[in-house]
């Protein structure tokens, strides 16, 4: 679930970010796609973590 809630902040984060910059159409989906991606990795490893702490 973090992974997925961490995908859904990225990419959110990253179309704000790209239209911010005034960025056009496929910018902004590169952008959303990019940070989903950084954002998706970071809540694995939250996860992980999470898991392994549960223990």
């Amino acid at each position: 679930m973090i992974v997925l809630s961490g995908a859904l902040i990225g990419a959110i984060v990253g179309a704000l970010l790209a239209s911010k910059r005034k960025g056009r159409a496929l910018d902004i989906a590169q952008y959303a796609a990019g940070f989903a991606i950084l954002f998706m990795i970071i809540g694995l490893f939250a996860t992980l973590f999470v898991h392994r702490a549960a223990l």
